[in-house]
């Protein structure tokens, strides 16, 4: 079986992948001269958010646990969570 970090990282890529395939649709779709070419474009930006959303996963995924922090840095935060 999987341990929990990857479990973690797995459900997370997969909450971050929706996220960049919707920052990615939008901006296409947006832009009038990028939607002209959307048959194109929309395929890549699914294949992309697929291909990077395990190394933002990486990052973010450490973060979900507690173990991580000691009460010191919960209270004082990070440069993500201010």
């Amino acid at each position: 079986m999987f341990t929990t970090d990857t479990w973690l990282r797995i459900v997370c890529s997969m909450m971050i992948n929706a996220v960049i395939f919707g920052t990615g649709a939008v901006l296409v779709l947006s832009v009038p001269a990028l939607a002209a070419h959307a048959k194109i474009l929309l395929p890549f930006v699914v294949i992309a958010a697929f291909a990077a959303a395990p190394f933002f996963a990486l990052a973010v995924a450490p973060r979900m646990r507690l173990r991580n922090w000691g009460r010191r840095d919960w209270k004082r935060g990070d440069a993500i969570s201010g």
